[in-house]
């Protein structure tokens, strides 16, 4: 019988680590102060019955509908817009970013895109719409700051870990840096630079029908006006439509990401 390998001495820091998570969790319960009782209380759940109730049924009128579908369109187009935009400034800053033009440049792409990216997407639509008006341009815009910050780190990362000897082999044999770069790594990081595309617009789809929330357009702008009055049978409406639409895109974006390469998907 093989005897069993001894075991491993136990991890003083890693049960050190889990005691201050749970001390801290606890602390946050105890000082946000929250009333179980009330919250559970007959009276509550009467109330929150009651008003889960005025949910329904949906409105399905045909004019309403048709409302809803060209709210749903429009979050699909800033969605997508901003998600483009995103991908090519994000491109654009990878390459100094991924250290290939110098220890300068690298530091200050690396700022800007860590800048753009700790900025929330609700911060940047506030912003867009103090400069560019209430509609679905200035939520475009929010998520393309955004979704600029994220890919072009994704985008950076996957060039520092793509091999560079194809492309020093191109420029030894009198390839400019252009075409070196253009015909050895972006073929190597290209996949995984969409299959990072297409992951960031399934987020951004369900971001884009939050920014109307503050003025950005799309089915987040109708949910906000119908709530804001008291219509929760289009209200309703709005988040299966909502529901639909994610759902969609998930669908598409995972087939598309299949297409790509078992690796990426």
């Amino acid at each position: 019988m093989t005897p069993l390998p001894p075991r491993p001495p136990p991890c003083l820091r890693c049960w050190f680590a889990v005691a201050l998570i749970a001390a801290a969790v606890v602390a946050s319960f105890v000082y946000l102060g929250i009333d179980y009782g009330a919250l559970g209380s007959a009276e509550s759940l009467r109330l929150m019955g009651k008003f889960i109730a005025e949910f329904f049924p949906p409105d399905v009128s045909s004019e309403f509908l048709a409302k809803v579908g060209h709210g749903a369109l429009q979050t699909l187009a800033v969605s997508a817009l901003g998600t483009v935009l995103a991908a090519v400034a994000g491109a654009v800053l990878a390459l100094p970013a991924s250290g290939r033009t110098g220890g300068p440049l690298r530091h200050g792409a690396r700022f800007v895109l860590n800048f753009l990216r700790s900025v929330p997407e609700l911060v940047w639509a506030a912003l867009m719409v103090l400069a560019a008006g209430i509609g679905p341009f200035a939520g475009a815009l929010a998520l393309a700051l955004h979704t600029t910050g994220v890919l072009g780190r994704l985008f950076a990362e996957a060039l520092e870990n793509a091999p560079r000897e194809p492309e020093q082999a191109l420029a030894l044999s009198g390839a400019g840096p252009v075409a070196a770069f253009s015909y050895a790594s972006l073929p190597i990081v290209l996949p995984q630079w969409v299959a990072y595309t297409l992951y960031r617009w399934e987020m951004n789809i369900r971001m884009a029908a939050v920014l109307g929330f503050v003025g950005g357009g799309g089915l987040g702008q109708l949910l906000y006006f119908h709530l804001s009055i008291f219509q929760q049978q289009q209200a309703m409406t709005v988040l299966i439509a909502m529901f639909v639409l994610v759902t969609l895109v998930d669908l598409a974006s995972a087939r598309l990401r299949k297409g790509i390469g078992p690796a990426y998907a």
